[in-house]
């Protein structure tokens, strides 16, 4: 074996690369079996001591690094909120809100026209919606001139009158990415303040989509107003440092004098943050969780950081400090190193986790009553130190009778990034309204040399010092760092001028018992899979050679997953059902590999030399058999979303991963015994006789096989014109909710049950056990609002109260934790995009399955039959869902999952016949003087060993996910394991036999030409 070296070397570093990866989810798992320990079931006490935690070091590898505990959760192995339990929240930015915000000329009726057919043409493209409204303005009225529509103030300097469409289209194109810019910047920046542990925020492809993952949130209500609320951008006066500190000295005082007078009479200080500043958190001034912990953050770094130079110095207790500074203790004085308080309104820094208590300080009534009336503080967005975790505070002088600033966002007309007159630094130009304007002059005249603080959303996201009195509206903010920092903050001014609120257009939710199960079930159903395959190895390949595979099965299962840790991937529930299917498939390289050998040694070939043509003679099919399952899941892995592009990224590594494992570790096995003389046995003496010598005349019984097919495709098309196929939201539109109840339910009664309050029958069906139904609604499924979620969610509970079948003394957020399992929702514009993907990728991967047969085989033909079995296969599982929904005790739904099966599937078909081609070729070049019947048909005989293994191993592997793996993923793996059976079958009786019948029509046709 060639470059034996640099393959070991590989496989350890690979190995080691995946070990230390693997490290940091089992620290994590350590360090949270500790806080549940601490905690002793309370959430929130759990929450509180890893968030205390959390830039603390926690984890020294090998004493060469150190990473702090957020850093191992940023290293561990991701899992899906289907294994976790969370909230996955998909949002549009709509497009013709923004343009409409950008018009001057909203009455216009081509204008109103192309925007509606806009919105029709959306569902048919992948089209930008801007380029969707120029061709739609261009239809309705080629001559019309889209600058006369867009020629307004914020505006004037990019077009005129003269300005052509095409130019009109690019400006509007660029605001409208801006604006959804600065939409996902608002909603990140809502969410790292929600205190959720690893969220997910990402833009997606389809611009203006956004995608949102919480794990383990449970207020969902607030999640969803958090998500879609329009952001409110705000101008305040503010007070100077050394205004304040005289105040902070007061509060300090009346804080220590306060915590006496209770320490007098309780005999304790209290350190629990009271349910004043948990509301404070809830409206958004508070980050994270209140800090419940013993110690404060701030007076845990000067323990361990107390030196003799320290401000503490010659305190023999630090907790003496505490009780001395209990406001300093949280809230450092914004003062350098000699104690000089610096300028501007930034009147304190504290840790991210001491800001909850800090607010609660300030908003005691005895405390409020020493600051001023018209002082308020608040928190800036951004950190101040690389890690994230120190903000200031700011405090801000009101000085409008209602207590509303000054100036909102509404008068800003424009921002954009700029250059200072030298063109090297950065800044911000901003102009106004008129109104804006004279305000803006007059707060600016009365301000020079102080800071006017702009917030969004509650937090101060800029505070820039008033250099002079600015008149006309017109003004440039400098002192800025980077260009991206200007950009993000002339897209925060836009936001004022161009509300974009992002409305969910897909939700899905799982409770985390839910999660639990899932894993529980999917962790069995995995290890009675395992096992079977392992056992199955050594039975029919001997303890020598089935030990070899095992060997590298156990190897492959830890490369994916180190692998899927490394990259950063989440593991979802299909996830592990493609690592489970992973399982059999991998098995296929091993088993073409020793029947090749098995040959080799029959011809009479030495055991070395057989080995070596063994593998040789291997590569072919197991390459090609795998490039074609490769395409599908790359396929799967573009157009998929959510869980099935988990599904397809462990999919693709396993195939990859089986790939190196299945040829080079077996074969390192195997030389490492063959130096030392020890015996290889490839069979074993139970199985060494099973399918040897099998010649069953494939062609011969063609028209047969086909009458069989026919027979089943035709029953399944008279079931799809008559029954239909049942369609999941994801296809549909419209919300799906799974609901535990105390006790048995008929689903019946569920339905007439919220019959009553929907106005419309839902489709209602028992989920697992029989107190479990899965409830799916199109009530308000085209209704955008953003209370509307809240809405049906609050009729679902009321409707089973009225029935019985809930307390009524249940309140909502006791129904959405304790009785609602999992909801998901898809809006109507989404399942158009899922059903038109879904058509795009089925179609994808039988062309490029077309084309990659056509270019390895260099035969049509065998491109025709290829694609004609897999057409057949698809036609009877949707045949097969057609006929039996609604009858088998488990969903049977056509979604997302369906469709990844369906393609899966695919890639197995074509893998069983690429391999049957493969022998083919080899035959038809061995014997070139027998016929090509005969050729063909002891080609299929001689791979019917390998199918057997192959296929017997995945449907026992799929057999153990469809009865342990539980009541989620039943139907995708039921999917799965009917397309395995049909695939095999369809690769044997139907892919060869139409190659083989249309090349014998066309020798036909050509004789008869001849004659």
């Amino acid at each position: 074996m060639q470059n034996r070296g640099a393959i070991m070397t590989f496989a350890i570093l690979l190995a080691a690369v995946c070990f230390y990866q693997l490290s940091f989810t089992w620290k994590s798992k350590q360090i949270e079996k500790a806080a549940e320990e601490y905690a002793q079931g309370d959430p929130a006490m759990e929450f509180s001591y890893l968030d205390s935690i959390s830039g603390e070091v926690v984890y020294n590898f090998l004493g060469l690094k150190k990473f702090t505990y957020k850093e191992v959760k940023e290293l561990e192995l991701n899992l899906g909120l289907d294994l976790k339990g969370g909230m996955n929240v998909t949002l549009e930015v709509a497009g013709d809100d923004l343009i409409r915000a950008l018009s001057n000329y909203n009455t216009d009726s081509t204008f109103n026209a192309a925007l509606a057919r806009a919105n029709e043409l959306k569902k048919e493209s992948q089209e930008d919606f801007v380029t969707l409204f120029g061709e739609a303005f261009e239809e309705i009225d080629p001559n019309a001139q889209l600058a006369s529509i867009f020629l307004t103030l914020e505006l004037r300097d990019k077009i005129n009158i003269n300005t052509t469409n095409s130019e009109v289209l690019d400006v509007i194109r660029n605001e409208t990415d801006a604006a959804i810019d600065n939409a996902f910047n608002i909603i990140r920046t809502r969410i790292d303040r929600f205190g959720v542990a690893q969220p997910n925020i990402q833009q997606l492809q389809t611009k203006g989509r956004i995608l949102v993952e919480l794990p383990g949130v449970k207020d969902q209500n607030r999640v969803r107003n958090l998500l879609q609320g329009t952001a409110t951008l705000e101008f305040w006066e503010t007070y100077e440092n050394n205004e304040v500190y005289q105040y902070f000295m007061q509060a300090n005082d009346k804080l220590k004098e306060m915590q006496n007078l209770e320490k007098d009479t309780t005999g304790q200080t209290s350190d629990t943050v009271s349910d004043e500043a948990g509301q404070l958190q809830a409206d958004g001034q508070a980050d994270a969780v209140a800090d419940t912990a013993k110690e404060s953050s701030l007076l845990s770094e000067l323990k361990s950081g107390v030196t003799e130079d320290s401000t503490v110095t010659g305190m023999e207790d630090l907790e003496n400090f505490r009780q001395e500074y209990p406001l300093f203790a949280v809230l450092n004085p914004s003062t350098d190193q000699s104690g000089q308080l610096f300028p501007g309104p930034a009147v304190g820094i504290a840790h991210s986790r001491d800001t909850a208590r800090v607010n609660e300080y300030l908003s005691m009534e005895q405390i409020r009553s020493i600051f001023p009336r018209d002082m308020i503080f608040k928190w800036t967005a951004n950190a101040i130190d690389d890690a994230g975790n120190y903000f200031r505070l700011i405090a801000l002088k009101v000085t409008t009778r209602d207590g509303r600033p000054p100036l909102s966002g509404e008068v800003i007309t424009d921002a954009r990034q700029d250059f200072d007159q030298f063109g090297s630094n950065p800044e911000v130009s901003m102009t106004m309204n008129s109104e804006g304007a004279k305000t803006w002059q007059r707060m600016t005249k009365e301000n020079i040399g102080k800071s006017i603080a702009i917030v969004l959303d509650n937090y101060v996201r800029s505070f820039p010092t008033v250099q002079n009195e600015i008149s006309g509206g017109r003004s440039s903010i400098t002192g800025l760092e980077s260009i991206e920092e200007a950009k993000d903050l002339a897209n925060i001014l836009k936001s004022g001028k161009m509300p974009a609120p992002a409305r969910i257009i897909q939700e899905e939710i799982v409770g985390p018992s839910l999660g639990q199960e899932a894993i529980n079930k999917s962790m069995y159903s995995f290890i009675i899979a395992f096992v079977l395959v392992l056992a199955y190895m050594i039975f029919f390949y001997s303890r020598n050679a089935g030990g070899a595979a095992n060997a590298a099965l156990l190897i492959n299962m830890l490369f994916i997953i180190g692998i899927l840790a490394s990259l950063g991937a989440t593991l979802t529930l299909p996830g592990i059902a493609g690592i489970v299917l992973t399982i059999g498939m991998s098995v296929d390289a091993n088993v073409l590999i020793y029947e090749r050998v098995q040959e080799e040694i029959m011809a009479g070939k030495g055991l070395k030399l057989a080995i070596a043509d063994g593998y040789k003679n291997a590569y072919s099919a197991i390459i090609d058999g795998q490039v074609t399952t490769l395409l599908t899941g790359i396929v799967l892995y573009v157009f998929g979303s959510g869980p099935i592009k988990g599904f397809a990224t462990t999919l693709i590594i396993g195939i990859l991963i089986s790939l190196f494992t299945s040829i080079f570790i077996t074969r390192l096995i195997f030389e490492w015994r063959l130096k030392r003389n020890k015996k290889i046995k490839f069979t074993s003496a139970a199985t060494s006789q099973w399918l040897r010598n099998a010649s069953i005349k494939f062609l011969e019984k063609r028209k047969i096989a086909f009458i069989i097919s026919g027979a089943f495709i035709l029953l399944g098309i008279i079931s799809l014109s008559t029954r239909g196929l049942n369609y999941g939201i994801d296809f549909k539109g419209g919300q799906t909710y799974v609901v535990r109840f105390d006790q048995d339910v008929q689903v019946a009664d569920v339905q007439q049950a919220l019959f009553d309050v929907y106005g419309i029958a839902p489709e209602v069906k028992t989920f697992g056990s029989a107190n479990q139904v899965r409830i799916t609604t199109v009530y308000k499924v085209d209704d955008d609002s953003e209370n509307v979620d809240n809405e049906v969610e609050e009729l679902l509970m009321k409707g089973l109260q009225d029935a019985g079948f809930i307390d009524k003394g249940v309140t909502l957020e006791e129904f959405t934790e304790d009785y609602q399992l999992s909801s998901q929702k898809v809006g109507a514009t989404i399942s158009d995009d899922i059903r038109k993907d879904s058509v795009i990728a089925i179609s994808f991967a039988l062309i490029i399955i077309f084309l990659y047969i056509l270019i390895r085989f260099n035969n049509w033909q065998y491109s025709v039959g290829a694609v004609v079995a897999l057409a057949h296969d698809s036609l009877i599982i949707l045949g097969i869902f057609s006929m039996l929904y609604n009858i088998l005790p488990f969903s049977l739904e056509i979604d997302q999952a369906f469709i990844a099966a369906i393609l899966t599937v695919l890639g197995y078909s074509i893998n069983d016949t690429v391999v049957v081609l493969d022998r083919i070729r080899e035959y038809l070049k061995l014997h070139p003087k027998r016929n090509r019947e005969q050729n063909i048909d002891s080609a299929i005989n001689s791979t019917l060993r390998r199918t057997f293994s192959t296929s017997l191993s995945t449907a026992v592997v799929l057999l153990a996910i469809f009865l342990f793996g539980g009541a989620t993923i039943r139907g995708f793996t039921f999917a799965l394991l009917v397309g395995v059976i049909v695939g095999t079958y369809s690769s044997l009786f139907v892919a060869t036999p139409i190659a083989y019948e249309i090349q014998l029509r066309l020798s036909k046709m050509a004789t008869k030409r001849k004659n």
